[in-house]
């Protein structure tokens, strides 16, 4: 379901969850959230997210005349949406009439509505708006709406002989139960079951819902962090997060074993043209021998005489060491997308520590097709706008048991977040240091980059917390929708040539400081409604209708065309900051922190646009990634002894860096994968024909 205004509110403790599709999430949550007030006048949910803190609420009203309100609001670490809405029935039990106002999750105005008027449906958003003939039952799926919005189509599909429920503007939804389970509460005990819905977006989303005729949701979890159910069953929410993690746990496993294909024994992949990582250079035509997931050899073509089990004519393509996104917030679904784009390391940026925990357990396991997940410790002070993945912490002795923790569990980082306390944070940084950690981060409440560094951080996350450096004081509080809105107003009056500026990024070269900007996260300061993501602009038609509708919504709020143009020349400034930077020697990786499978792409573009070549911007995913993520001795370049994580490209992007989404062939060290049939499962148009294994014939 496009609703990616909504995006946040699936991770809304961290920006990463704009995302997955970003409109995996958007289309994962708000199109899940299926919940109706047939049983009752007045039906109320509470989310709780990061182990049971509650940040939201939506209140549903069922009026005599058969009208429905419903009033949604979530809050989480200093955003998230506020709406209302109104709908009534048609006689097939969808929407007749529709309408939703508010605002978003970073402030973008919501007004949408609809109508189905003698066979024809009608709708306008702030994005779109179109019409279009409709026989039979079709549901509208709005763009912008609450969870209730979505509630009318779990029903009317219920009541759908052939399991199918079309949708307006386009698509087709189904569902199909996955299990059933008894909960107790304070009505006492009823059944509900769990349902996997498909359809929308590019993964399945799952939902608990009550049985009967008329079903509506009584829960929706994304296991690890949110949990929205119905009031007064909050005792059941674990039990159903640990039934639902096992459910998908076997979905996840039969896509693995349908997409990932095992390389036993001896791989040889010819004739193929080597990135030197490190150097960042092309090399001639090699021979690169995969010994049980290891590089054995690497020669010249034609020169490696040892028999091979199996074989892979690269046929003079482009080889490199598999992409590492530098700022991820890994959830079980991401797999598919990533491995598809070519990332087979991910840093995690924080998320729950059980959560992740568990997910590189079933990743080694080969339960899950997955990245290899590099992690980094969340650290957070205790405040109204605390995100609580990871440790919250309130003094100097909470801090370090938390990094006594992560030290002990072989994490080579730290991150900091935005409410964490100044006063212990020079000493935190110190105790991190003495416990083999870096530090990295957001730049906590009312201080500076400069602080932070002088404060001894080894690197600082995104791009708006490197700029407002230059627009905050001592009372500025970036807890709130400041820290996007001061950046997209003042960043265009910014003197790029001015000494703050040049003296600045000479502090981040004397200090060795890392920056991770996750530039094309950020691109939603501009975007305006109705544009189209430019993170997917470029690929828009290879995705489902529904994700590309969900693209063009905006996510700020852009009033008018001067405040748009002011935007537009602010990020421009950004992207030419980056380019600064690098060029005067401050160290860069490519995260992401958006849409998976898609964003990482994006962003090696717009280092292109800031002035590194294109081979520069590909050491910031490849060599520099390793290095700063201390993995460098098995990963980030293509070396005797490393891991043969691989990805080949039917192209060239050493010279043209929009051929990084040209990927044919990935090796995760004893598993291939062949991109164009994992986005083919997706729902997604692939880029290129598979360049596929073949045996040895010896």
């Amino acid at each position: 379901m496009p609703l990616n205004r909504h995006v946040d509110i699936a991770r809304s403790a961290c920006r990463h969850w704009r995302r997955t599709g970003s409109v995996l999430l958007a289309a994962t949550l708000l199109s899940a959230l299926a919940a109706t007030a047939h049983a009752a006048e007045t039906l109320r949910y509470v989310a709780l997210v990061d182990g049971g803190k509650q940040a939201g609420r939506q209140v549903v009203t069922r009026h005599d005349d058969g009208t429905v309100e419903v009033e949604f609001v979530f809050k989480d670490n200093g955003r998230g949406p506020e709406l209302k809405e109104r709908f009534s029935l048609a006689d097939d039990g969808t929407f007749r009439e529709y309408e939703v106002t508010g605002a978003s999750t970073f402030g973008a105005p919501v007004e949408e509505r609809f109508s189905r008027v003698d066979g024809i449906a009608r709708w306008k958003s702030t994005s779109d708006e179109g019409e279009q003939p409709v026989a039979g039952t079709a549901q509208y799926s709005p763009l912008g709406g609450t969870p209730e919005s979505f509630s009318v189509a779990l029903t009317a599909l219920a009541q759908r002989p052939d399991g199918k429920l079309p949708l307006i503007p386009g698509g087709t939804l189904t569902m199909r139960q996955v299990e059933t389970a008894d909960v107790s509460g304070p009505q006492g005990t009823q059944q509900v079951q769990l349902l996997a819905l498909t359809g929308v977006g590019l993964t399945p989303t799952f939902v608990w819902a009550t049985t009967g005729e008329a079903p509506r949701m009584f829960a929706f979890i994304l296991p690890g962090w949110l949990q929205l159910i119905e009031d007064g069953w909050q005792g059941s929410a674990d039990t159903l997060e640990a039934r639902q993690k096992a459910a998908e746990g076997k979905v996840l496993a039969g896509l693995r074993q349908r997409l990932a294909h095992p390389v036993a024994g001896t791989l040889l992949i010819r004739n193929a043209r080597v990135f030197d990582s490190e150097h960042g250079r092309l090399s001639g035509p090699r021979d690169v021998m995969v010994r049980d997931g290891r590089i054995a050899s690497v020669s010249d073509a034609g020169s490696e005489l040892a028999a091979a089990d199996q074989v892979l004519d690269a046929d003079g393509r482009v080889l490199l060491p598999g992409l590492f996104d530098s700022h991820g917030h890994v959830g079980r679904w991401d797999g598919g997308l990533n491995l598809a784009s070519g990332v087979t390391t991910v840093r995690d940026m924080g998320n729950d520590n059980a959560t992740l925990q568990q997910l590189i357990r079933d990743a080694e396991a080969g339960k899950l097709m997955m990245p290899r997940i590099v992690a980094a410790g969340f650290l957070e002070g205790e405040s109204d706008f605390s995100a609580r993945n990871g440790f919250v912490v309130s003094d100097l002795a909470g801090a370090k048991e938390a990094i006594d923790w992560y030290a002990a569990n072989g994490y080579p980082q730290l991150k900091i977040y935005n409410s964490f306390p100044k006063a212990i944070l020079e000493d935190t940084v110190a105790y991190a240091h003495e416990k083999g950690l870096r530090v990295s981060g957001h730049v906590p409440a009312f201080l500076r980059a400069q602080d932070v560094i002088d404060a001894g951080y080894d690197e600082v996350q995104h791009i708006n917390q490197l700029l407002l450096n230059f627009f905050v004081d001592e009372t500025t509080d970036t807890r709130t929708l400041a820290r996007f809105y001061l950046v997209a107003d003042k960043t265009a009056g910014l003197d790029l040539d001015g000494a703050p500026v040049r003296d600045f990024i000479a502090s981040l070269v004397e200090n060795e400081v890392v920056i991770d900007p996750t530039l094309a996260t950020f691109e939603f300061l501009h975007q305006r409604d109705g544009e189209m993501s430019p993170i997917v602009a470029d690929v828009a038609d290879h995705l489902p209708p529904d994700i590309q509708r969900g693209r063009r919504a905006a996510e700020m709020d852009i009033p008018d065309d001067a405040t748009a143009e002011r935007y537009d020349r602010s990020f421009a400034k950004l992207v030419e900051f980056v380019g600064r930077a690098h060029a005067a020697g401050v160290p860069v990786v490519a995260g992401t922190d958006e849409m998976v499978g898609f964003t990482l792409q994006r962003e090696l573009a717009l280092y292109v646009q800031a002035g590194m070549t294109p081979a520069e911007a590909l050491q910031t995913a490849t060599w520099n990634a390793a290095k700063y993520a201390r993995v460098l001795d098995d990963r980030g370049s293509i070396a005797v002894g490393k891991r043969a994580d691989l990805v080949l490209f039917d192209g060239d992007p050493t010279a043209d860096i929009a051929d990084i989404r040209k990927v044919a062939f990935v090796l995760q060290g004893d598993r291939a994968y062949y991109p164009s049939e994992i986005h083919e499962a997706l729902g997604i148009r692939p880029f290129v024909a598979p360049v596929r294994l073949q045996a040895s014939g010896r």
